[in-house]
């Protein structure tokens, strides 16, 4: 279903644009709508909540936060 604002929104900013940029908007449209969705729905995950004791948490959260964004040049 559409939502009547965005339609509005998305109708003026379309009126706005020259034909050829109108028709770029409607095949962008396109693929959107045949783009096949990848990964997995979350809903597929909640079994496993909880099964990480908190204090595991609070070491995963500091791992990421010292290590993250680092590069090693001679890694792969």
């Amino acid at each position: 279903m559409v939502s009547p604002v965005l339609e509005k929104e998305l109708h003026r900013h379309l009126a706005d644009l020259p034909l050829n940029q109108q028709r770029r908007v409607v095949d962008f449209a396109r693929a959107l709508a045949t783009e096949k969705v990848r990964g997995v729905a979350g809903e597929n995950f909640v079994r496993f909540a909880g099964t990480i004791e908190p204090g595991e948490v609070e070491l995963i959260s500091q791992a990421i936060e010292e290590n993250c964004e680092k590069v090693d040049s001679h890694g792969w």
